[in-house]
């Protein structure tokens, strides 16, 4: 079975999302012809309402996340990609949520203030000992850890 969300960055469109849905289903076995009762038969077996499935596939736009929880597990997707296919996220956001970027590492001075060293000696003696860390570390190349 072909797993495939729209392409592209964007956010996909409710008809994208129906085309989506249709291919899914269609992939299963139930038949969506008219009277081909398989739109009322996926309404049944998912525990979504027949009025909100026969929406989704008229391109009426995608419906609250619950009921795209119930679609995901009803085809057995991920939820982010069914997500992606209504248009909830975008390829990208996805991306980006699995992967988020990496910021600055912290100096010394935040990561004592991250751990709530607030004694003035105590503060001296961490991002002392912090950068003599790091010193070793760069000597030693780096991804490399000092050894003793």
């Amino acid at each position: 079975m072909e797993h495939t969300t729209p392409r592209g960055n964007d956010h996909a469109s409710p008809d994208q999302f129906a085309t989506w849905l249709k291919r899914q289903l269609e992939q299963r076995g139930y038949d969506l012809r008219p009277r081909g009762g398989g739109q009322s038969r996926f309404a049944a077996d998912s525990g979504i309402g027949a009025g909100t499935v026969s929406r989704m596939l008229r391109g009426e736009g995608a419906t609250e996340t619950r009921v795209l929880k119930m679609l995901a597990d009803a085809l057995q997707l991920p939820l982010a990609e069914v997500l992606v296919a209504a248009g909830v996220l975008s390829a990208s956001e996805l991306c980006n949520v699995r992967n988020p970027a990496r910021p600055d590492p912290l100096t010394p001075e935040e990561a004592a203030d991250e751990l709530g060293i607030t004694d003035p000696q105590s503060r001296r003696l961490f991002v002392s000992m912090t950068e003599t860390l790091r010193q070793q570390r760069a000597e030693n190349g780096e991804g490399r850890i000092a050894e003793n």
